[in-house]
């Protein structure tokens, strides 16, 4: 037989280790686990263990192999070393047909360098994003460019994300913008037994919230949001709520400044539906985070970017988030203008998402599915995998 005839299962490796990763791969890991042409194999790096497990759990994504590396205040260094060993052992133990990574973190790094070293080809969903500045944001804009680098597969979320360089392949998918959103996958939506709450609500006076990012730990938000945030509180018509990052270093940076303000409510990361439920219940929202950039869109709350360059500018475009940097003046700035100036407030706040449209996941399995050419109504087919990194793109 020909070792390019496939007579099972394709075995599909989901490296995730983060709260974004787990909301955006768990569809595509049911999906697979509902259909008999593929096998998937969850691997969870612990990289946001506690907030990682609560959306898995909530996913229903039970069946998983877990990397145990994590270490408190341990560099990013080591980590990535740790990680890309980890995750090469289980790559060669487990031996899977393709390795599929999300995002920018530095688990989806390692995962897709662990899946190289071992000739293993790398599926890339959410590629293409790009800020043009290789440390803004650091280290995720190089994450993703090396990457895209590694990939076989380019998923990417917008028309302009499947144009960004990826690999040097010779195939080009015509037409495959694989649009995704987290309030639209149908893991995350109504109607599923679970009931999303604000975690407090807002009095008529209470005017901006300020959800920390739920993924990567928010650097420049650490760095220089305290300050703009308290000065905003001391207003006396505004309360903050901070729902503060794991993350020990942002703790340090944020918590001395806040603590004990009458109007800033800091509080433990929040449950992804509960934060959700939040996000829906604040008006202005002040974030470094590139999922909440998505969010915040789709229920009609401006977005202050609390960082100087966007790899989503397509929100930009639309009106509906604001690039504010990290100088404390201009982010006060821009958060009263918007809390003073009701048609600044409304424009920004109707000007739509950009972004989603809820079919990733079907789009995801059928490319891969069409490529790897597993057809169940006639048996094992011949593989149509092109040759080399980098030979496909969505656009």
């Amino acid at each position: 037989m020909s070792p390019n005839l496939i007579d099972a299962p394709v075995r599909a490796m989901l490296v995730l280790g983060t709260r974004p990763e787990a909301i955006k791969l768990a569809p595509v890991a049911r999906a697979m686990a509902a259909s008999e042409l593929f096998e998937p194999i969850v691997v969870t790096t612990g990289q946001h263990r506690e907030m990682l497990h609560q959306m898995l759990d909530l996913l229903q994504v039970r069946e998983r192999t877990e990397l145990d590396v994590m270490r408190e205040r341990q560099e990013l260094s080591t980590l990535t070393a740790r990680l890309v060993d980890g995750l090469g052992e289980i790559i060669r133990a487990q031996r899977p047909d393709l390795v599929i990574v999300q995002g920018d973190t530095t688990t989806a790094l390692t995962g897709a360098l662990a899946a190289f070293y071992e000739h293993v080809p790398v599926a890339h969903v959410e590629a293409g994003l790009r800020t043009g500045v290789l440390d803004n944001p650091f280290p995720e804009e190089l994450n993703r460019r090396l990457i895209g680098r590694v990939a076989r597969w380019h998923f990417a979320p917008t028309p302009r994300a499947g144009r960004a360089p990826g690999g040097r392949g010779r195939a080009r998918l015509r037409g495959l913008h694989h649009r995704q959103h987290r309030h639209r996958q149908p893991a995350v939506g109504p109607g599923r037994g679970h009931r999303a709450q604000p975690l407090h609500h807002l009095r008529p006076a209470a005017r901006a919230a300020d959800p920390a990012p739920p993924g990567e730990p928010g650097r420049h938000h650490a760095r220089h949001g305290p300050g703009a945030v308290r000065r905003l509180a001391d207003r006396g018509d505004v309360e903050i709520l901070l729902p503060l990052h794991k993350s020990p270093a942002v703790r340090d940076a944020l918590l001395p400044e806040l603590t004990g303000h009458p109007r800033v409510r800091v509080v433990e990361p929040l449950g992804y539906l509960d934060f959700s439920a939040t996000l829906a219940a604040c008006d202005v929202v002040l974030t470094d985070s590139g999922g909440v950039q998505e969010e915040a869109p789709s229920l009609g709350k401006p977005a202050l970017v609390l960082r100087t360059t966007t790899e989503r500018p397509e929100a930009v475009e639309a009106g509906a988030a604001r690039l504010v940097g990290t100088v404390p003046d201009v982010i006060l700035a821009a958060v009263e203008r918007l809390l003073d100036d009701r048609a600044e407030y409304d424009r920004m706040a109707s000007a739509g998402n950009p972004f989603g449209d809820g079919r990733a996941t079907e789009r995801i399995i059928a490319q891969l599915a069409e490529d790897f050419g597993a057809d169940a109504d006639t048996g094992p087919v011949e593989a149509r995998l092109p040759e080399g990194p980098g030979s496909y793109s969505t656009a």
